[in-house]
């Protein structure tokens, strides 16, 4: 061991002792860690530094966006409204297809999975 993680592990079992990690918020709860299975080791690094950045990929800023223009159609009276609101959406949803077509991701069998995760986060 190196000089480095013996100072860490002592100053880990002093603040045992002097009860310091008593009383945290979440204790005796899992963690909620983020699922990177599928994405390669050598990329989950970069994809934690995005994500933490607000950085998403864009078929899911797409999919938000649509969810969002979906609601706001639903509560539109207006009629010239509800017509420029439906152009948008459709907008999204064929920008959403190509994306889709473009990365072949309908052909895979891991996209039902994927695209059911993103709406179940959405919903």
């Amino acid at each position: 061991m190196d000089i480095f993680l013996i100072m860490a592990e002592e100053r880990i079992r002093q603040s045992i002792q002097n009860g310091d990690f008593e009383n945290l918020p979440g204790e005796g709860k899992p963690l909620k860690l983020d699922d990177l299975s599928g994405v390669p080791e050598d990329l989950r690094m970069g994809y934690k530094i995005l994500k933490n950045a607000g950085m998403v990929p864009e078929e899911v800023q797409l999919k938000k966006d649509m969810l969002k223009l979906e609601d706001l159609l639903a509560c539109c009276i207006d009629e010239q409204e509800r017509t420029s609101v439906q152009s948008k959406l459709t907008e999204k949803e064929i920008r959403f297809n190509q994306l889709m077509e473009k990365r072949k991701m309908r052909s895979t069998g891991a996209f039902g999975m994927y695209r059911e995760r993103l709406l179940r986060k959405f919903r």
